[in-house]
């Protein structure tokens, strides 16, 4: 491999942020006056309302192609993002100028872990929104183009039995990929330590889905006090991940469901050798009166086997690759997110991964999201024609330049404390 036009890139964690038009003949007349629907507010700001609450369009969530200095949280108008934040049309005309064949978009107005639909008290009509959603997300978005996407299903995250019965209906449907929560316990609901989940364990092992568990789907981010700087709450994000991935493998789960495969998204991977030295000297020094038993292994074994762990750019990761395991590392874009390198990825990472074995390369690249997501680009795609020199010779004179999207609507925040950030970013 010569260089970054070598490459094929797929992408395990971008977003997509949902049209304004997504539920439009998808629901019963019964629920259609009550679904979601985006409003235009008194200051241009576009934003979702259900269930009596207004969810805006954070502008750290779409920011692709913006300067760096009109990074912000402020509410955001659909003409103020590029098309390819909301429009899958123009969203693949962005992933091939950017060099990337495949991607998995997470949710935005919903939450990750569909925890707005999770908090209707009306069940019918939540059931009906999630379901009206997931079907948009397989039909309109991912199945506008079969060979570019991987499918995800949100879950139904108030009722397992439910949820259960959703994953299997979607994995008909070819998907194996399901958001949740990296921590239930923040939204009201039993914990990972709960046998309560098992029915969501079982389809997911039955139907070969994978569980994606994106930072920040509990409702929460690690800040340390409320007039901390937004700087504390970015930096922390991943531990936010390291808290989830503690939490699943010391529970019932791993013993109890030995095929169960959990992605950790947007976590980035070069704390996960610390994490794994300390988890195993955990065991050694505690598991006799703690009652942990994980057999013939010990707990960075039983780590490789379940986690996907995923990185933007990740020199140190990339470095200690293989003390986290080459087979457990994918890539991320995070499209349209304000950590994205798009649309300079391949070069980026090019820089990254230089000196790595074309092999483990390959891997971390697309081979180990092909494989953990049972996705095939190839089937519909010569694989000469996805390569990173590939998809951009397509891309010819689509517009990928830096430009100003701020139209002076709103007054810029200066100072504004990391807590309320969060708070509004996972509101």
């Amino acid at each position: 491999m010569s260089g970054a036009d070598d490459l094929i890139l797929i992408s395990v964690d971008d977003h997509l942020v949902e049209p304004p038009s997504m539920f439009e003949g998808r629901l019963a007349a019964k629920h259609a006056e009550a679904a979601p629907r985006v409003v235009r507010t008194d200051d241009g700001a576009d934003v979702w309302t259900f269930n009596g609450v207004t969810i805006p369009n954070i502008g750290l969530n779409a920011v692709a192609g913006r300067p760096k200095g009109e990074y912000g949280i402020e509410p955001t108008a659909f003409d103020e993002m590029r098309p390819g934040c909301y429009d899958v049309h123009e969203r693949v005309k962005d992933m091939n100028a950017g060099g990337i064949l495949g991607s998995m978009c997470f949710p935005s107005f919903p939450g990750f872990a569909a925890r707005l639909f999770g908090a209707c008290a009306d069940k019918d009509l939540a059931l009906a929104v999630l379901r009206a959603y997931n079907d948009w997300h397989v039909d309109e978005w991912c199945g506008a183009y079969p060979d570019r996407f991987i499918p995800m299903g949100i879950p139904v995250i108030w009722d397992p039995v439910a949820a259960a019965d959703e994953i299997r209906r979607l994995a008909r449907r070819g998907v194996h990929s399901v958001t949740f929560t990296e921590n239930p316990h923040k939204l009201g609901e039993p914990s990972f330590h709960d046998p309560h989940w098992d029915p969501v364990w079982t389809a997911c092992c039955d139907e070969n889905v994978v569980v994606s568990i994106h930072l920040g789907s509990s409702g929460e981010l690690v800040v340390t006090a409320p007039n901390a700087p937004v700087d504390v709450m970015i930096t922390l994000q991943p531990m936010n991940i390291a808290q989830a991935a503690a939490d699943l493998l010391w529970s019932r789960i791993p013993k109890h469901f030995p095929d169960l495969r959990i992605a950790l998204s947007e976590g980035g991977t070069g704390w996960i050798p610390y994490f794994l030295e300390r988890v195993d000297r955990t065991y050694e020094m505690h598991h006799t009166w703690t009652g942990q038993d994980f057999g013939d292994l010990v707990p960075s074994d039983v780590f490789r086997r379940h986690f996907l762990t995923c990185f933007i750019s990740d020199p140190v990761g990339v470095r200690v690759r293989d003390m986290i395991g080459v087979d457990n590392i994918a890539w991320e874009c995070d499209y349209p997110h304000s950590d994205s390198m798009w649309p300079g990825a391949p070069e980026e990472l090019w820089a990254v991964l230089d000196g790595v074995p074309d092999a483990e390369v390959a891997k971390i690249t697309h081979e180990n999201a092909i494989r953990w997501y049972s996705y095939d680009p190839f089937a519909r795609r010569a694989k000469s024609d996805c390569t990173v020199a590939a998809l951009r010779a397509e891309a010819a004179g689509h517009d990928v330049s830096i430009r100003s999207f701020d139209k002076g609507r709103f007054e810029r925040r200066i100072g504004i404390g990391a807590a309320e950030i969060a708070a509004r970013a996972t509101a």
